[in-house]
């Protein structure tokens, strides 16, 4: 292979050795194709050079088991990282993160690209989920990918200048100029959101038909959320559509690397806003690899009760606001009255109801009050009667299993394909549930069934999905009830507990320490790490790179609903518009966790 500007290291084959399909890997393409990189993700990473990023691609994806699906991609600017002795040079680098479900096995792959020269050959011939991820990147980042079908901007206004994931574009406000808005400058925005069907490649006539363009929200109730759907009808028969997202963008990764470690807990509450403190567990759980902390016991359960509420809780939403979009008034309004139930609950425990922010690196922010298994034990006597009644008047009803049976059907392939995760995946007969494959916080301990259908993922299926992983979170909730440990609630690690007041009262260099603690926050080791949870709508991940300070270097957050979106053309496409409705209704979304 030849070497670009020689900044490709010699693979450690020994080291390689230890995992098979790596061993592979050096076999078929040479000794010298790639760098392995030591980290604390849990899998390989290999740096390879661009031009062989397809075959490599290729291998893996026609291995046997194969890499089949396309997790996450994106960027990283290298340029004001300290921390990368033996790294191979980069300014800028791409990351590609394959899994294996087969196998159950990830491999990620770095490209890493010099600014004068940012491209690369589109992923989309080999993974189509690859469209919007490489949208985002050339948004974030500035990197071109050659052959790409329509690299526009998809998180930022068309309008928008700059790259904002670049190191030296700013994060602040007052970095900027002050924002204003003239008659010139909102002409040139609304012409910018104007929808160009020739643009996204829709044509305007076949033979001689006029085909209509609809335009679905940014803020129709259907859409649950700032998102807008462009239709091309034939009637009401869709020939195609284009999502339009990035209404809800909040600038969630950049913000990260200028919170400290301990200080952007509340910002990942915010990410998918049902879920509270599940989106806390993968950011934790990353930051404590970084620092090698140990949790102790009693957190672990704590942190798994309070993720199966928020779980309930969103599923509860989900679940009836679906029975809602195909006609039906009633269970939204016998929702909320259950989730007040598990709102008092989380209340009760955290202080506060839909962003506790309460989980910290090392444990949870306080123990349980006295009388929390009360409120949870009455919670589990009531929450089964009610899922009954919401099956019983409402899922079982014929008109609803008319209109959502058989509706925006995909199968594993195609679901695989996309990206798919959560409900959406196990509907296909795939029990890929990361609390099973892959246990965190102590998943490992309990026991539940993970709901899997009959091959076809349809809106009824997932739907019942949901219902069905209730009932197993109302068990794991029962085992928390009856065997939380004793002991304390946080680890006495010094990353993730400053010294106690009498110590720094009585010693200056704990003192010291203490106000480092508390004003800078902690420092964490250079390296990085990775962990993915099963959320409420899928799969959510964190992928950090810590360059030895007291904020994140990078921060990548992998959230479910940003495939499941894009996922909606291929699935839709020769349907009715009302099917639409019921489609979105049963993806169970939130626009935060797409835009971020």
């Amino acid at each position: 292979m030849k070497k670009e500007n020689n900044f490709f290291l010699k693979g450690n084959c020994k080291e390689n050795s230890k995992n098979l399909v790596i061993e592979n890997l050096f076999n078929f393409f040479g000794k010298d194709f790639a760098f392995y990189q030591k980290t604390l993700t849990g899998f390989p990473i290999l740096w390879i050079n661009r031009i062989i990023l397809i075959k490599v691609g290729e291998y893996l994806y026609n291995l046997s088991p194969p890499y089949i699906m396309l997790y996450d991609l994106h960027g990283v600017d290298e340029r004001f990282r300290l921390h990368r002795k033996n790294l191979p040079k980069a300014d800028f680098s791409v990351f590609y993160h394959l899994i294996s479900i087969e196998s159950n096995s990830d491999i990620m792959l770095k490209v890493p690209l010099f600014e004068h020269d940012l491209s690369l050959p589109t992923f989309t011939g080999l993974f189509s989920n690859a469209n919007w991820y490489e949208r985002e990147t050339w948004d974030m980042f500035g990197i071109v990918f050659d052959k790409h079908p329509n690299l526009t901007r998809i998180i930022m206004p068309s309008t928008w200048k700059g790259h904002p994931l670049r190191k030296n574009y700013s994060a602040r406000a007052t970095d900027h100029e002050a924002f204003y808005l003239n008659e010139i400058k909102e002409d040139a925005e609304m012409e910018g959101l104007k929808f160009k069907p020739e643009l996204w490649g829709m044509k305007r006539k076949k033979d001689d038909v006029e085909f209509m363009f609809l335009n679905l929200g940014p803020n129709h109730p259907s859409a649950h959320g700032a998102f807008r759907i462009v239709l091309q009808l034939d009637g009401e028969n869709i020939i195609d559509c284009v999502p339009d997202i990035g209404y809800h963008h909040r600038g969630a990764e950049k913000m990260a690397e200028r919170q400290s470690w301990h200080s952007y807990i509340p910002y990942t509450d915010r990410i998918e806003y049902l879920g509270g403190c599940v989106n806390e567990m993968p950011y934790v759980l990353s930051v404590e690899k970084l620092a090698n902390i140990s949790v102790p016991k009693k957190a672990e359960v704590i942190r798994v009760m309070m993720s199966e509420l928020f779980r309930i809780n969103s599923h509860l939403l989900y679940i009836s606001t679906f029975i809602q979009d195909v006609g039906c008034m009633t269970p939204v309004f016998l929702a909320f009255t259950d989730r007040q139930k598990i709102y008092d609950l989380i209340e009760a425990i955290t202080g506060a109801r839909m962003h506790p922010a309460w989980f910290r690196i090392g444990g949870v922010a306080n123990d349980l009050p006295k009388g929390w298994h009360t409120l949870l034990k009455e919670f589990l006597i009531w929450m089964p009667k009610r899922l009954k009644y919401y099956v019983k008047t409402a899922l079982e009803n014929s008109i609803l299993i008319n209109r959502s049976k058989g509706i925006a059907k995909y199968n594993k392939e195609e679901a695989l394909k996309w990206g798919v995760t959560g409900a959406g995946l196990r509907a296909t007969g795939i029990d890929f549930d990361v609390r099973k494959w892959r246990p965190y916080s102590g998943y490992e301990n309990y026991t539940f069934d993970v709901p899997v259908g009959g091959g076809i993922s349809d809106c009824y299926s997932r739907v019942m999905i949901k219902v069905e992983e209730i009932y197993q979170s109302l068990r794991i909730l029962k085992q928390c009830l009856h065997n939380m440990p004793e002991g304390p609630f946080k680890s006495e690690h010094p990353l993730s507990t400053p010294p106690d007041k009498e110590s720094a009262l009585q010693n200056i260099d704990t003192m010291i320490s203490h106000f480092l603690q508390v004003s800078w926050g902690p420092v964490i080791p250079q390296n990085e790490s990775f962990q993915m949870i099963e959320a409420t709508k899928g799969i959510n991940s964190y992928y950090l790179i810590s360059d030895g300070g007291t904020m994140s270097y990078r921060t990548r957050i992998r959230t479910p609903s940003f495939p499941h979106l894009q996922q909606i053309p291929a699935v839709i496409r020769g349907s009715l518009i009302s099917d639409l409705i019921v489609y979105l209704g049963s993806i169970d979304f939130v626009m935060s966790d797409v835009d971020r």
